[in-house]
């Protein structure tokens, strides 16, 4: 089973709505969630992605917190996949060499924070479409 990470800057946001949106849509493969920084680390997820959560009835683990990646993670995951261009430069700053190519962006442009923008459905609606696209890319 292909093991997949989504990694945002704080991982209350969008990885952690990347995650169980993904994990809604397969059970083919294993879903995380982490974060570049520790600045959230052991807070829940946000109120606005727990909201989403709630109006497209997504299950979700309530309990949830805050993860900062780690070294092991890299070793660990076959992909991970940073929501925007900057998580994607923390990322690869990261990452021993060796797990490089392992790192993706989300999307070809990336998904706003909504932490900053505020808009929590147009992230759910941007993180739905990758989602799906990142199915089919893994599956395919």
């Amino acid at each position: 089973m292909k093991k997949i990470v989504f990694v945002c800057l704080g991982n209350i946001c969008r990885s952690p709505m990347a995650e169980f949106v993904m994990k809604s849509l397969t059970d083919s493969l294993k879903i995380e969630s982490r974060a570049t920084s520790d600045w959230e680390h052991g807070n829940p997820i946000h109120q606005g992605t727990q909201a989403i959560f709630r109006k497209y009835g997504i299950a979700y683990d309530r309990g949830k917190t805050s993860q900062q990646i780690s070294a092991r993670d890299f070793a660990d995951f076959d992909c991970i996949i940073g929501m925007d261009e900057a998580n994607i430069r923390d990322l690869k700053r990261m990452a021993p060499a060796e797990y490089q190519d392992k790192i993706c962006q989300f999307g070809e442009s990336g998904v706003p924070d909504p932490w900053y923008t505020g808009d929590f459905d147009e992230t759910y609606e941007l993180v739905l479409a990758g989602c799906r696209q990142w199915l089919e890319r893994l599956n395919g």
